[in-house]
């Protein structure tokens, strides 16, 4: 079965042509990161806009590469929850549209759920029931995935994500949007010993993460150095920042596992590439003699080939949009459309 697949549920627009849910025939990314660049970070009206102006030519792009036309697909799929709700709004109503000229069915897909399934591009192999580590700029959970389409939370941030906490204190410390990715890279050369940060927990809560507070303290750090006329070795600062950041999720994670009697563990996300976070958790795996997944770096990302790859397993299970489905910027990845 082959789908073609849209993603636009924030920065990037991106369409995909993946057949029966594990090949991928075609994998089209329009990036918008150099423009928001100059904002420090994704200015929302804009981000809906050059979706507007990125869609069509993705799509025909995706379908160019797969050596097919729009009638030789089986269905259409999109993202349609969560995210950035104008963003959002133009992949669903493109799509919408373009399934009810064609004719094919289209199949709404929850933006997490792909992110999971670009696992199942990397490791055809690998199947459900696993353990799952979610991590990116707007969401850090923990996740059952007990079946394709049966996935629960057990585990989240109760405030700043992962990915958004990198990515402010890189901005604190001078360096570009998108600072997650540029801190990973400076923090290889650095001492991660160097600076002494918190390792925030929740109370009673032991899978749930907090970042604020570490966040708030490399701030704090950056500026009483400022004021006392003090150099910061930013590669040290970086490297210790992102080690405090690994510790807080492998913890967490390590430990669900262990509750759960796990023995698939599973990351997906942006921050799923970020090189510590992978390295930390493989070397944990190897010693408590679990399989560890990550997906490919180059679906890590938003991209519309993991949306396709959800997509197969949410057809089989029979799920259908009507011409009523509409984005939303927020929904349970347990929740149903």
């Amino acid at each position: 079965m082959r789908i073609l697949a849209l993603e636009s549920s924030c920065d990037e627009t991106a369409a995909a042509v993946v057949e029966d849910g594990r090949t991928v025939l075609s994998n089209v990314v329009a990036s918008q990161v150099e423009e928001h660049r100059l904002y420090g970070g994704v200015v929302p009206e804009i981000a809906s806009r050059r979706h507007c102006e990125a869609v069509c030519g993705v799509t025909r792009e995706a379908l160019a590469q797969a050596g097919m036309a729009l009638h030789d697909v089986d269905a259409l799929a999109v993202t349609a929850a969560p995210g950035l709700i104008g963003a959002l709004l133009v992949g669903v109503s493109y799509m919408k549209g373009l399934a009810l000229a064609a004719k094919k069915p289209l199949v709404p897909v929850h933006h997490l759920r792909s992110h999971i399934a670009a696992n199942y591009i990397t490791f055809p192999d690998l199947e459900p029931p696993f353990l799952c580590l979610v991590v990116s700029g707007g969401h850090s959970h923990i996740i059952e995935v007990k079946s394709w389409t049966d996935l629960h939370v057990i585990g989240r941030t109760r405030d700043d994500a992962a990915g958004e906490a990198f990515d402010k204190a890189a901005r604190a410390m001078g360096m570009p949007y998108p600072g997650g990715v540029e801190m990973d890279r400076v923090a290889e050369t650095g001492n991660d010993k160097a600076f002494s940060l918190p390792r925030p927990s929740v109370d009673g809560a032991p899978y749930d993460f907090s970042f604020s507070g570490l966040k708030t303290a490399v701030i704090n750090l950056l500026h009483n150095a400022a004021q006392r006329g003090e150099t910061v070795h930013i590669p040290d600062l970086a490297a210790s920042y992102r080690r405090a950041v690994v510790e807080c999720l492998t913890r967490s994670f390590l430990l669900a596992a262990r509750d759960t009697g796990a023995k698939t563990l599973v990351i997906a996300g942006g921050v799923s590439a970020n090189r510590l976070l992978r390295r930390e958790l493989e070397a944990a795996c190897k010693e408590r003699e679990l399989r560890f997944c990550r997906p490919d770096l180059s679906l890590c990302g938003d991209n519309a080939a993991m949306v396709g790859s959800q997509a197969y397993f949410e057809y089989q299970a029979g799920s259908r949009a009507t011409m009523a489905l509409n984005a939303r910027a927020s929904m349970d990845i347990a929740a149903s459309f």
